[in-house]
């Protein structure tokens, strides 16, 4: 009898990368997400002086949230059209309009310019900061991805430390090769920008998977438009339009219309969605994204407050702000590596989320107990925190919501997780920078109702040798020179206000004054507030006591913000005690698919031989079937020509005998 011959062995899965091939594709991503991660230091620290140059810091919310709109609305359709079209050429894509909204951006002459110009930049940043994440998530397992992260946090270490030093080089320079100095915090991203294509398109190559025919959700983008743009719009200027002005109402009512739309145009795109509700089947993907934007919202907004404080109240330069930063990044690169260290070794991340916003909750509640004089080490213990808070949840976030799904749904899953954390932020960076600048104006009356404050501020104002030096030009401009010359028109003419003596007295009778009539003091305390922030220039080498008022005011009004950003964290700390999460895979999305494919066609494979091994009994009860027209229907021969076919003897019994079925079997050719 003939023997069945081995099954030879299964050829590698083409999903499989080497360590090799990982690692020139990782140091491709690692050259977009600097580009991108570079920007947003570097412009974070710069904010300050392009803001005072183009007269416009109070709308500093409108730059910020035009790169945050974009960047959100994009991110989704990256991830959809990467599962489409594949990671690379979108990739690519992101790279170039980020140059090319980098080169538009130097150009800008007013803040509204340039938050239009930061828009296309988002355009670009929507790709840089998600697709990066997508192809981590097709080429490792879950638990594998701590072995690499540290490649990524090295990215974020290194801009976070260049990054300042370069924003504050530019942004302290007048001129650059005759370019104002601040415009070269773009510029300096055409160089980097062409270098990281470059490398890109040299090492950047991933194994082909299957495409599916899908429809693009233009709709759901369209959807997700209408609904953001009047929501963040009326969160920037509410304070302006009056949150319960007709303007504010109609943003609401289109807004929530938008919500409505997307809802019921992902129901009918199913699969097709630009973010699929079945995603939302999963309770991890869910809490996930419900988490990721209470995160988002608080981390971004808040944040964004850090490094004006340093510069406004600490009196930092922007160089030294940057880097008075670093005990956050820090933080967070310990408590990443950390995390990620041992979820490689037990595949279990449950308890990150919740120390994660036990920690990010930790910093924010220390940043309550701020005051004008707070020194910078108090401030950089909950800068610590806030870093150790955020380590633990960046990539344990992203990381089950991509552990949820395969590969087909890999870079929509992955988007779809940045893009609601990004919503967050954007919406947290609109909410609570518009709450910053609103109350600046009503703490900085507060700041001026107190009798100590207001009166070195008064004393400083009216002595001559103060008033007229160089440096208190701006701000005795803004603020006090009214009220010094109300003051003066009521003393007895050639009073001697160089005189410490004489001034204390005229200072003492003034708050007297202003205690019976506290309304002139707070209008003129409000009118100032209300355009001091445009334009903070005034504060740099300001006399302490003058300044001290606009110090108070801004430092209270932070603190609000700071409470704010705690509650919404908090919620998210309570949230994350109800986290589900399942064992990580230890397979990577690209090993599954492949290994499915694998499998696939094995099972094909043998169906194949199953057809063609038909059964002997079959067949020869077939060929009696077909020999019916040749009178060939004796059951003892055909009995007789199994056992031939079989090498086995049959003794035939009498009724095989038969002469008409011991005919010769006819042949086609005889036939």
């Amino acid at each position: 009898m003939s023997q069945a011959t081995p099954a030879a062995p299964a050829a590698p899965s083409q999903g499989i990368m080497s360590h090799k091939q990982i690692l020139f594709v990782i140091f491709g991503l690692m050259a977009g997400m600097f580009l991108s991660a570079l920007d947003q230091t570097v412009v974070g620290t710069a904010i300050r002086t392009i803001g005072d140059d183009l007269h416009g810091l109070s709308q500093q919310a409108w730059v910020t949230t035009a790169y945050l709109i974009v960047s959100t609305i994009s991110t989704p359709i990256y991830g959809k059209l990467s599962d489409i079209y594949g990671r690379r050429p979108l990739f690519i894509f992101a790279i170039v309009v980020f140059i090319i909204g980098s080169i538009l951006a130097s150009f800008s002459t007013s803040m509204v310019e340039l938050a239009f110009f930061r828009a296309i930049q988002g355009l670009g940043a929507g790709g840089l900061m998600s697709m990066p994440l997508a192809i981590m998530g097709d080429m490792l397992a879950p638990r594998e991805r701590a072995k690499y992260q540290g490649y990524f946090l090295a990215v974020f270490g290194i801009s976070s430390l260049v990054g300042p030093l370069v924003g504050g080089l530019f942004a302290g320079a007048d001129q650059i090769l005759w370019i104002a100095g601040w415009r070269w915090v773009f510029l300096i991203n055409v160089p980097i920008g062409i270098a990281a294509l470059l490398i890109v398109l040299r090492y950047l190559h991933l194994p082909k998977h299957e495409r599916y025919s899908v429809r693009i959700d233009w709709w759901g983008a369209t959807a997700v438009i209408v609904a953001l743009v009047p929501l963040l719009l009326v969160a920037e200027e509410g304070r302006t339009w009056g949150w319960n002005s007709p303007g504010a109402i109609a943003c609401y009512v289109i807004g929530a219309v938008g919500i409505l739309a997307f809802i019921l145009i992902e129901m009918a795109m199913k699969d097709d969605a630009l973010i699929p509700l079945k995603l939302f089947r999963s309770p991890t993907f869910s809490m996930a994204t419900i988490i990721g934007v209470f995160v988002g919202f608080g981390m971004f907004g808040a944040m964004l407050t850090l490094p004006l404080y340093l510069q406004l109240v600490l009196g930092s330069t922007p160089t030294e702000s940057g880097l008075q930063l670093l005990p956050m990044i820090l933080g967070l690169m310990v408590s990443s590596i950390a995390s990620g260290q041992i979820i490689a070794r037990t595949g279990r991340y449950r308890m990150f989320p919740i120390l994660g916003t036990a920690f990010l909750a930790g910093g924010f509640f220390y940043l309550t107990f701020l005051k004008y004089d707070t020194g910078y080490w108090f401030i950089a213990g909950a800068m610590l925190l806030i870093g150790l808070g955020l380590g633990q949840l960046m990539q344990t976030l992203t990381i089950a919501s991509q552990n949820s799904v395969g590969l087909r749904d890999m870079g929509v899953a992955t988007s779809a997780s940045t893009f609601f954390r990004q919503i967050g932020g954007t919406l947290g960076t609109a909410v609570l920078l518009s709450l910053l600048f609103a109350l600046f104006p009503t703490n900085l009356t507060t700041a001026f109702k107190d009798d100590a404050t207001l009166s070195a501020a008064l004393n400083a104002a009216l002595d001559p040798a103060v008033a007229n030096a160089p440096e208190n030009k701006q701000i005795m401009a803004l603020v006090y020179d009214k009220q010094v010359a109300q003051i003066t028109a009521n003393i007895p003419p050639g009073t001697d206000l160089s005189n410490d003596q004489t001034r204390a007295a005229v200072v003492d009778q003034v708050i007297a004054q202003i205690k019976a009539n506290p309304s002139g003091s707070a209008s003129s305390a409000n009118a100032a507030g209300g355009g001091a922030l445009d334009d903070t220039s005034f504060l740099n080498g300001a006399d302490p006591r003058l300044a001290k008022p606009f110090l108070q005011g801004f430092s209270a009004s932070a603190v609000t913000v700071y409470w704010v950003a705690l509650f919404v964290v908090l919620i998210a700390f309570v949230l994350s005690l109800f986290f589900k999460t399942p064992p990580l895979r230890s397979k990577s999305a690209l090993q599954e698919a492949a290994d499915n494919k694998e499998e696939a066609e094995r099972i094909a494979a043998m169906e194949d031989d199953e057809e063609e091994k038909v059964p002997v009994v079959a067949r020869v009860l077939g060929a009696a079937s077909d020999d019916i027209d040749s009178e060939e229907y004796d059951t003892g021969i055909i009995a007789h020509r199994a056992a031939d076919d079989f090498g086995a003897l049959i003794e035939p019994g009498a009724d095989t005998a038969s002469l008409r079925a011991q005919r010769p079997k006819a042949t086609p050719a005889t036939e």
